[in-house]
């Protein structure tokens, strides 16, 4: 039996994994914005908004190549890219509350959470079946995102504003995850990505105006990484986020996003001096365990060596 999935859902998950990825550097360009919170992150969205408009034309104009009668990309976009805009301004605003409120370890903790309330979803109100293998594997991957915080996590009765700003950072990126992957179903990435992306920049610039003293970068270095920020993790992250869940399902889709933990506990340790403890090694061990339990495997009828059933009926 071949364990090589179908090439359409081993893209899908290559560009999770790579979408995760390129989310989690985002604690890295944060670190170096010298512009509030609030601020730089309107800034990831406003300034992933040309970069995302290129990518939606020429989405548009292959289309209207191969099928000659190409529609307005305005009748083409579903009412759940806006929804998906507005839950990542929500998981945004309240990641950064979590930041300001509580520790980084309780935040991080506490908003990769997300996959637990999809898989919630997903059986309870999407009916779907969740496996043994995929509950093992949200097992090992929470485990894994825990012990990459390491001895930093703690339970403090003074921070449970900001512990509860991270849980509902979780609830939000879950509600964003499940709406783009249901525009998904009636637009490509391109046009997904660029409107909500654009309803989000709207909310965030609201949001800043009103708690920031300023919107403008100080300085060339605090530019540069604004415009990583918004290329990177918006443009690359969420991009590839859109092209990925047409394409894998929804609950281990949800767990590829630990990877963010690991790819802002390995730039953190190569760019801050953050070193990895033994510990966090096995962390990000016993994450990348767990979606290796949780892939997807491929339908019988599409393995190489599947053969008919011959007691199937002819009727369909």
């Amino acid at each position: 039996m071949s364990a090589h999935p179908p090439p359409r859902l081993a893209f899908g998950i290559a560009a999770l994994v790579l979408g995760a990825f390129a989310m989690g550097a985002s604690v890295l360009f944060v670190r170096f914005a010298d512009v509030g919170p609030f601020a730089s992150a309107f800034w990831r969205a406003a300034l992933a908004l040309p970069a995302l408009a290129a990518w939606a034309a020429l989405s548009q104009a292959g289309a209207a190549r191969r099928d000659r009668a190409p529609r307005r990309m305005s009748a083409a976009i579903p009412r759940a890219s806006l929804v998906a805009g507005l839950f990542f301004a929500g998981d945004l605003i309240f990641w950064h509350l979590a930041i300001l409120g509580t520790s980084a370890a309780n935040a991080t903790v506490l908003a990769t959470t997300s996959p637990l309330w999809v898989t919630l979803y997903a059986a309870f109100v999407l009916g779907a079946r969740v496996s043994a293998r995929s509950l093992a594997g949200l097992a090992l991957c929470a485990g894994g995102a825990l012990a990459l915080v390491g001895e930093s996590w703690q339970l403090d009765p003074d921070r449970l504003a900001g512990d509860g700003a991270g849980l509902v950072t979780a609830l939000f990126f879950a509600g964003y995850f499940l709406a783009v992957r249901a525009a998904r179903r009636d637009a490509g990435p391109a046009a997904v990505t660029l409107v909500s992306t654009a309803v989000t920049a709207l909310a965030l610039l609201a949001v800043a105006l009103a708690l920031e003293p300023t919107l403008w970068p100080a300085s060339a270095s605090g530019v540069a990484a604004l415009l990583a920020l918004a290329l990177v993790s918006q443009v690359g992250g969420l991009g590839l986020v859109s092209v990925g869940l047409a394409a894998v399902p929804p609950v281990f889709g949800s767990l590829v996003f630990f990877l963010e933990v690991v790819s802002a506990a390995a730039l953190g340790a190569l760019f801050l001096g953050e070193g990895l403890s033994l510990v966090q090694a096995l962390g990000a061990a016993l994450v990348v365990a767990g979606l290796l339990v949780a892939r997807p495997r491929p339908p019988p009828s599409s393995r190489p060596d599947a053969r008919p059933d011959r007691s199937a009926r002819a009727e369909h």
